[in-house]
């Protein structure tokens, strides 16, 4: 399913207006229909009382839509209008007049919120039709008061669109916002639905095509998309582990241990052959104890433990038969490793995934990864993407995929951005938007189970690896969703995601229509 901007959207309605003729006051009402449709389906409507508080834009003329079909469905409604009628455009002008003959009732209001507040305190549910998608500044005086007894009034709440006082562009609040039990968007997901902390406001989301033509909202150059998963290939019953891949991993040093196991360990479990680790020998046993299944190299060390520059032209030799090549977890900063991390990206004919400590031997050096000729991925999190992009984490959390778009340009690689509902880009520009995971996943060492995934897509599975990088974005998630659904999200450790791994394979393989269904249950589409 494909996402959009603000100003996209803003372009497929001008597009289903001018090229398809469906009128704006069509669009209106099939985006009223399926707002009631959904506000019928999980709460209810006859004989319940509900107070419906608009804007005068077009996210209020949608909310004179839904209060129209409340009441004709036996619904009592009260609308609250925070602008002037007056400023009705000619489409929501269309949908007042209908309310008005009806003879529901509607209150301006002005300064004084005190009719609202009545009303809230006496209503089953509220519809928070203030504003839409293209709010852009803090939200101040009434707007911000109506919406704080919006939240105040513990009443469900149903916003159109999105929840008033959210970012369309970035999921930010802009001072306040309407906490929805339900939002119910139009054409598209916005970003703001399903970037945090929208994405937290929204509740449960559903989205309706308000009558677009799939030609519209399924365009090529709409470039944001959920990460939505294939079915995995079969498993060749006459297989062996030289055909599941290869998979070559640098990493680790004596005070990190866990991030060189948790990447070539995870490796395994998602499927793939052979796993081979290139750590510093003085680390090498306690891993090899560990991971007997991983093949461990052990490689001229520093004096702190850490890989040296004196193993950089066995590594090139060993890595010649490898399918790809992992770089950095638990790499430590070392200057002479961190020197080793950038010597192997300049050389490396295989594809390349860089994770950790591999990233911050590259900041400021995005040449080393642009130039390079075979596919290369990159999984910064937050402070590393800073590293990467100059941006600071600040400016990278505030608008998500700009940080990213602007780290694509820079470094003409496959790039996650970790967090939750990671994003990942592909090098042609093209973004999705993760939605498997949860909170407990946020936990040491579980990035590195990460790249040990995303490898096995690659080389077990036969996925090109930006392919293989959204997919093991995807099984990561599942995988952490499987162990806490076993252990709970509280005290999950990367050990518990690492072990879940098959688990969330079987699942993929074996009940892969109810996994995607509405978009890993996050998108209900009416």
């Amino acid at each position: 399913m494909k996402i959009s901007r603000v100003a996209e959207m803003h372009q497929l309605d001008h597009t289903a207006i001018e090229k398809y003729a469906i009128p704006g006051t069509i669009l209106m009402e099939n985006a009223g229909e399926a707002a009631y449709y959904a506000i019928l389906q999980e709460f209810g409507v006859a004989g319940k009382r509900f107070v419906v508080v608009c804007g005068s834009g077009h996210n209020g003329g949608d909310g004179l839509v839904v209060a129209r079909k409340l009441h004709s469905t036996g619904g009592k409604v009260q609308i609250f209008c925070l602008g002037k009628p007056e400023k009705f455009d000619d489409t929501v002008r269309f949908h007042y007049e209908m309310v008005r003959r009806i003879g529901l009732p509607f209150t301006q209001l002005d300064d004084d919120l005190t009719p609202l507040q009545k009303a809230l305190a006496q209503a089953d549910a509220a519809i928070d039709a203030i504003f839409g998608t293209g709010l852009s500044r803090p939200v101040a005086g009434r707007y911000a008061e109506a919406i704080r007894l919006l939240n105040a009034s513990g009443k469900p709440i149903f916003s159109i669109d999105i929840p008033s006082g959210v970012a369309g562009d970035t999921g930010q609040v802009l001072g306040i916002a309407v906490n929805a039990a339900a939002t119910i968007t139009y054409g598209l997901p916005k970003i703001g639905n399903l970037t945090y902390p929208g994405f937290q406001y929204s509740g449960k989301l559903f989205v309706t095509h308000i009558s677009f033509p799939p030609e519209l909202y399924e365009q090529e150059n709409l470039n944001l998309a959920v990460n939505d998963i294939p079915p995995l290939p079969p498993r060749p019953r006459n297989g062996h582990k030289g055909i599941f891949g290869k998979a070559f991993f640098i990493a680790g040093g004596s005070r990190y241990l866990g991030a060189p196991y948790f990447a070539a360990m995870a490796f395994l479990k998602a499927g793939g052959g052979l796993a081979y680790l290139a750590t510093p020998e003085p680390a090498a046993p306690f891993i090899a104890g560990k991971g007997s299944e991983i093949v461990v190299l052990p490689q001229p060390a520093t004096e702190e433990g850490t890989l040296s520059t004196a193993a950089y032209d066995d590594l090139l030799k060993a890595t010649a038969d490898a399918d790809m090549v992992v770089l950095g977890p638990g790499l430590s900063l070392h200057p002479e490793s961190q020197e080793l991390a950038r010597l192997l990206t300049r050389e490396l004919k295989k594809p390349l995934l860089i994770d950790g400590d591999g990233l911050t031997a590259l900041a400021g050096q995005s040449d080393l990864v642009a130039t390079r000729n075979t596919p290369t991925a990159l999984t910064p999190h937050p402070g590393e993407m800073a590293r990467l992009t100059g941006l600071s984490t600040a400016e990278i959390q505030a608008d998500r995929v700009a940080a990213l778009e602007k780290a694509l340009k820079q470094w003409q690689a496959t790039i996650v951005l970790k967090g939750a509902h990671s994003l990942i880009g592909y090098p042609d520009g093209r973004i999705f938007f993760n939605l498997s995971g949860n909170p407990g996943m946020a936990t040491a060492g579980s990035g590195d189970v990460l790249t040990g995934a995303i490898a096995a897509l690659h080389t077990a599975h036969g996925f090109p690896l930006p392919e293989a990088t959204r997919l093991g974005v995807f099984l990561h998630g599942l995988a952490g969703d499987i162990a806490a659904e076993t252990v709970g999200e509280d005290g999950l450790v990367a050990g518990d995601i690492l072990a879940a791994l098959p688990a969330a394979l079987r699942r993929w393989r074996e009940d892969y229509e109810n996994l995607t269904a509405n978009a890993y249950g996050k998108i209900f589409v009416i």
